[in-house]
């Protein structure tokens, strides 16, 4: 039964829901759908700003959809006792004249269920950056737009991923820079919740059965040194989760312009989330510096 229960909380999707709307926050959008390489369909909000720049932005897992984070309908198990709403800094980013593409990875939100029905952490769901960037490419608005990416947790987890991969992002030259917000892998976080242990063992053959994948064995390192623009990496300080040497190497691995952001929050693995909605202008205008 715990077992269950543990694995669910880490690889089980559908926890968050969609809520809010960009209308609520007087932002022009539509709403859209499009197909992953394996035929998954996903669901977003294209919301209006500029034609020339728009920002992809891909959230984290699990606790999340395009929206952001919900306490609502958690119980007693609440990563953060408020609403964390993305749309409060995809409207700071608006009104500096970029459109920014919100969307669900497969198995969250609104978007269909993946052909792996669990969430993997970033080695399926790079399918799913890959087919948003594909999106953007293609749109008659901004097929010619500089872009960057704005990838959060296993967000940034799934662009590293996506760079890693033949035929990935590297292909991609309008994309102009990205911010990566507390690339997390698995070990670290089992570590951290304090499973690397005989139950800890147990959930991870669990979750290894359930995704198809050996979820300790893999990761997104070996990505980080193809990452062709220039990124900036956040990180709290006080995260819980945190393994200090793991995103020392993320940092130390990029070979682009590079900058790191320590920041000093509450001891809450959504702290920076949080933060992202309250205080876009400290760390958004690392878009401003590349895509103009």
């Amino acid at each position: 039964m715990i077992t269950n229960y543990l694995s669910n909380a880490i690889v089980k999707g559908r926890q968050a829901p969609v809520f809010g709307k960009p209308s609520d926050y007087d932002m022009e959008y539509e709403d859209i759908t499009f197909k992953a390489s394996d035929g998954v369909t996903l669901s977003g909000w294209l919301v209006k700003g500029g034609t020339d720049k728009i920002i992809i932005q891909s959230h984290y897992g699990v606790q999340s959809s395009r929206s952001g984070y919900t306490p609502k309908g958690k119980g007693m198990s609440k990563m953060w006792t408020e609403d964390i709403t993305f749309l409060k800094h995809v409207k700071y980013l608006v009104d500096k004249g970029y459109s920014v593409l919100m969307y669900d990875f497969r198995n969250h939100g609104n978007s269909a269920p993946g052909t792996c029905p669990w969430v993997t952490w970033g080695p399926e769901e790079h399918k799913d950056v890959l087919a948003a960037m594909e999106y953007v490419s293609s749109h008659p608005d901004h097929k010619d737009a500089q872009i960057g990416l704005l990838s959060i947790c296993m967000g940034a987890a799934s662009s590293t991923y996506a760079y890693g991969k033949e035929n990935g992002l590297k292909k991609y030259k309008n994309i102009k820079a990205m911010v990566a917000i507390q690339p997390l892998r698995y070990a670290d976080f089992i570590k951290a919740l304090g499973l690397d242990n005989f139950i800890g063992k147990r959930v991870t053959k669990l979750n290894n059965k359930r995704t198809g994948i050996d979820m300790n064995a893999i990761s997104f390192m070996p990505g980080v040194k193809e990452i062709t623009v220039p990124t900036l990496l956040i990180q709290n300080s006080n995260d819980e989760y945190l393994n200090k040497q793991s995103i020392d190497e993320y940092y130390d691995a990029l070979t682009v312009e590079k900058e790191m952001m320590w920041l000093d929050l509450d001891k809450k693995r959504a702290s920076a989330y949080d933060y992202l909605t309250k205080s876009p202008e400290e760390i958004l205008p690392w878009f401003d510096k590349y895509m103009n």
